[in-house]
Formats: C-alpha cells, structure tokens, sequence
C-alpha cells in the first residue's frame, strides 16, 4: 500500500472520529482547566459570592453587580506570589483583572462553599 493510500485511510479515519466526538460532546458542558490559574479561578467562580461592606459600596458607585464580578474573578489571573495560598481554613487569592479598561485587583477569600470579595482595588 503506497504512503497517500496509508494517508487518505488515516485521514478519513480521523475525520470519522471527530465527527463522532463532536456529536457525543455536543451540548456538553466540557472544558479543559489543568492549569493551576485556570482551576482556582473556575473554582471560586462557582461557589456562592459575598462582598464585604466596603466592596460593596465600591461596587454599587462602579455600577458593578454580581455578574461581572464574577466574571472579573472567572476570567482574571491569579498572583500567586501575593496570595496566602497555605492559610487555613480559607485561601486568600489575588486576581487581576480589568474592568472598562482599568486595572482591577481583587483580594478573594475562598472558604469551602462561599467566596468572599475582602477587598477591590481600582488603579
């Protein structure tokens, strides 16, 4: 059997098998977050969400409701070199973020089921 033949087989065999991979994971909600920023900002992102008083009132003069601050944290990137990743019982995250093109740093305490917003910070 010459290469092209070998080829076309392989080809078409792949083709198959993404066709039917594509109709198994159709609708799913798949992802692929091995990385560590990709799974602590997943992680936090899905648990409940409360703002201490004064994010609370930083947000509310921003017009920033519980969306976007969830979405500030779920596509942010985790410092870790500023976090207390060893704290127990919760870690303390610093994400970073931008918001209406202005830098954004949150300070995100992440308990087992609730986070918590302790601190924004505008630049």
């Amino acid at each position: 059997m010459k290469f092209v033949q070998r080829l076309g087989y392989y080809l078409g065999g792949f083709a198959i098998g993404l066709i039917i991979l594509a109709f198994f994971l159709n609708g799913k909600d798949a992802s692929c977050d091995y990385g560590p920023n990709a799974r602590t900002t997943k992680n936090i992102a899905s648990k409940q969400l409360q703002l201490s008083s004064g994010v609370e009132a930083n947000f509310l003069s921003r017009q920033i409701d519980s969306t976007i601050a969830k979405q500030l944290i779920r596509y942010g990137n985790v410092d870790f070199s500023e976090s207390d990743v060893k704290a127990k019982p919760c870690k303390v995250y610093h994400i970073e973020n931008s918001y209406k093109d202005e830098p954004v740093v949150l300070k995100v305490r992440n308990c087992d089921s609730i986070a918590t917003i302790l601190s924004a910070r505008f630049n």
